[in-house]
């Protein structure tokens, strides 16, 4: 759970879409495109979160719906069944690393902010820094992030994670993992059109 803005790593302001927006789920394909690589590295999406907690719960439930999608070329971490928390994080990312070489992995957890930005979907460069909300030192994750804004910040986050609404985390879990699904659909043609224009280029150069 990340908990203050401050803790992302990023190169500039993350995208954002409110999940009640009708054309969401599309927004979200569209920026995600934009950031995948054009090479082929493995792309290995990390639900960061747990059941256990009503707002914590949005990275399990995208991970649990996408593991019921058919979502080709992405490897997908976190799913209610097997949450990754700060518990188990260190043991996940170094499977991880063993299981798939030089990875491109995209970060998904909830956090807090102010009340305007909350129901506020984010994809931004760079990790999302979980166990914020616990005290504990934990790796960041991702090569980027998505974050969803579940609640209100600045005060008795423990209390307020535990009381916020599941309609709203349900709803925008579902946006983001249609989201990311519409992209894993999209990426395969994004991947031929580069080889394509790497091909021209090479043809050229000769």
């Amino acid at each position: 759970m990340n908990l203050k803005k401050g803790f992302f790593e990023r190169k500039a302001e993350p995208y954002r879409v409110l999940h009640d927006d009708e054309k969401a789920a599309a927004s979200i394909s569209a920026e995600l495109l934009t950031m995948l690589p054009t090479t082929m590295r493995p792309v290995v999406i990390v639900c960061i979160g747990t059941d256990r907690s009503t707002g914590d719960s949005l990275g399990p439930l995208v991970g649990t719906f996408l593991e019921e999608k058919v979502t080709d070329g992405l490897h997908i971490y976190g799913t209610l069944d097997d949450p990754i928390h700060a518990v188990n994080l260190e043991e996940k990312l170094e499977e991880i690393r063993k299981s798939h070489l030089n990875p491109f992995i995209i970060g998904i957890d909830a956090c807090l902010g102010r009340l305007k930005s909350v129901g506020a979907i984010q994809l931004g460069e760079g990790p999302v820094k979980p166990g914020a909300g616990v005290n504990k030192e934990l790796p960041d994750v991702g090569d980027m992030h998505i974050t969803g804004i579940v609640n209100v910040s600045g005060f008795m986050e423990f209390f307020v994670l535990q009381n916020t609404r599941l309609n709203l985390v349900l709803k925008m879990a579902r946006i983001i993992s249609e989201g990311i699904y519409l992209a894993s659909k999209e990426r395969p043609r994004k991947e031929s059109f580069f080889k394509m224009n790497l091909n021209e280029e090479k043809q050229q150069l000769l």
